[in-house]
């Protein structure tokens, strides 16, 4: 049976948003939003799943309509979760690792960014989420053409890898996962705190026969890599909203009318 014969209901398609849905940290295009709303949506249930906050979410996707239209949002890579527009749980990571590993945490994230040398510096190097902390070298409080500096720096530093690294050797003892997403930062979180922690609920509450997954950092180490080989979803390789729209044109049947 083909994916366009199924019902509605039977089909859930999962999204990642930075270099799926919208090209990284801009909002979507009103070209594709309508396609998505109009054409897929009536076809298949939709969800995104992110490693930014809901916040973020409404950022790129204009605004808080998309509790209405999404039938999913899984923000924090899953760790928050909106059914239907309500919120149904949530992860929290303080409670989970305690305050004393956590201050150790970033106090030595903080020494090893004060030691790091980088053509410019920002504000907001640590941000905390309810199920991550999002660690950005050069700031977070940075303009379009300084994200654009430091992406090129990158290319011939690999800044984030090599932070990773250092993090991994010295907190080798606490469950700790590292994925690069976007283009400036990277998130820890605990081990299984991952993309596929959505899988969890989705498959807790809803019996999909098929849940399909277009993502653009699939690579290991990537923060899509751990949903995209999950057995339990068919996956999609993106670079573009108009790879996800042109895979989606074809998967679903959608007549270009």
């Amino acid at each position: 049976m083909s994916t366009a014969s199924l019902q509605r209901d039977e089909i859930l398609l999962l999204f990642d948003v930075d270099g799926t849905l919208t090209y990284p940290r801009t909002n979507i295009q009103p070209e594709f939003e309508a396609f998505l709303y109009s054409k897929v949506k009536p076809l298949a249930n939709i969800a995104t799943v992110g490693g930014s906050d809901l916040e973020k979410m409404f950022e790129q996707l204009n605004g808080k309509k998309i509790l209405g239209e999404f039938d999913f949002l899984f923000p924090e890579n899953g760790l928050v979760q909106i059914d239907h527009g309500k919120e149904a749980g949530k992860q929290n990571i303080i409670q989970h690792l305690g305050e004393p590993t956590l201050k150790r945490f970033i106090n030595f994230v903080l020494r090893n960014l004060s030691e790091l040398e980088l053509p410019i510096k920002r504000g907001t190097f640590i941000e905390f989420r309810n199920g991550m902390l999002n660690v950005c070298p050069m700031g977070r409080q940075c303009t379009r053409s300084e994200r654009n500096m430091f992406v090129e720096y990158e290319k011939k530093h690999n800044v984030r890898e090599e932070m990773i690294k250092v993090l991994q050797e010295e907190f080798a003892d606490v469950d700790l996962q590292y994925s690069i997403g976007g283009q400036i930062s990277f998130d820890v979180f605990p081990k299984g705190w991952d993309k596929t922690y959505a899988l969890r609920y989705i498959e807790a509450n809803y019996n999909f026969k098929e849940i399909h997954f277009f993502g653009d950092k699939t690579e290991p180490g990537g923060n899509d890599y751990e949903i995209f080989i999950d057995p339990r979803v068919i996956s999609h390789k993106v670079a573009t909203p108009e790879d996800t729209r042109r895979i989606l044109t074809d998967l679903l049947k959608i007549s270009d009318s």
